[in-house]
């Protein structure tokens, strides 16, 4: 017994007659026959009875018909509802995302505008996080996914796909005379003073080490624990900082220019997801959605 079956008994029921029933469903009237035949061969019931070339259904047929229905019924139910989900008219009850502090103020709403619009029976979590805390957050599947930057280890519960880079740049104000130089080295930030983000990370270090070889004792004004911050800060004239381009490209919008940092270092970001979970299909959009905000946000960065 099949779907088409049941379908074919509806349609018989409402018409009474298998020509009407063939041209109905767009079969052959052989083909709705073949299915009467088979449907009644299934259930082992006699379904309809002939007299003078007239189909005439049984008192069986009758009681069998509500339950055709009401799994014809189910089964639209369930179709409409996967068209939903396909569409964004309905899904998960909230879809989690974990974004970098960075994030907040113009990437991440760029990234939601279009997926609103096209999810509108899911609701967005958003979580602004540390590399750490979004690890975390992705590997104990409070999130569906999150963006960060990859560095160290992960636990072995995370997938992570590789989805943008960035190298070392040195922020500075568009009116400051370092903004006349091509780069910027470690040397030409002597007296400068500096903003700096990640204190005790690896970067950071990796950073603070540069400064210990070429011999330049750092001259800190602010640290803070943004790259937004520590935008902000260099378009207010506090200093400059040394960030990814990344993130540096994020806030072009600010009076401030930046120069490729030397020595040169790269960086990787990657959007994490739990392993061997699959994305629900508004989780997935919402990964593209991301990944194409990131073109757009780096795009002649």
């Amino acid at each position: 017994m099949n779907i088409k079956q049941l379908e074919v008994l509806r349609t018989l029921l409402a018409t009474g007659s298998t020509i009407a029933t063939a041209k109905a469903m767009g079969f052959s009237q052989s083909g709705v026959s073949r299915m009467l035949q088979q449907l009644e061969s299934d259930l082992a019931i006699t379904l309809f009875v002939r007299d003078k070339g007239r189909l005439i259904a049984t008192p069986e047929a009758m009681v069998l018909a509500r339950d055709a229905e009401n799994v014809l019924l189910a089964v639209e139910r369930m179709s409409g509802h996967a068209e939903d989900l396909r569409n964004g008219a309905a899904g998960p009850d909230v879809v989690r995302i974990g974004l970098p502090s960075s994030m907040w103020e113009n990437f991440a709403p760029a990234m939601l505008i279009d997926y609103a619009r096209d999810f509108p029976g899911v609701r967005i979590e958003t979580f602004f996080e540390t590399t750490i805390a979004i690890n975390k957050l992705v590997e104990e599947r409070v999130i569906d996914l999150g963006f960060l930057r990859m560095e160290g280890e992960t636990g072995p519960g995370i997938e992570i796909e590789k989805v943008a880079s960035g190298e070392s740049v040195c922020v500075i104000p568009k009116d400051h005379p370092l903004a006349e130089l091509d780069e910027i080295t470690v040397k030409n930030l002597r007296n400068i003073p500096l903003i700096l983000i990640g204190r005790q990370r690896p970067n950071r270090m990796a950073l603070d080490q540069a400064f210990t070889r070429a011999g330049v004792k750092q001259m800190v004004k602010v640290e803070t624990h943004t790259n937004s911050s520590a935008c902000s800060y260099v378009a207010h004239g506090l200093g400059v900082t040394i960030i990814s381009s990344f993130y540096a490209n994020l806030y072009r919008h600010l009076p401030v220019v930046h120069r490729p940092f030397v020595p040169r270092s790269t960086q990787a970001f990657g959007l994490a997801k739990a392993a061997g979970v699959p994305l629900s299909i508004a989780a997935q959009a919402l990964s593209d959605a991301l990944k194409r905000q990131i073109l757009l946000s780096q795009k002649d960065g």
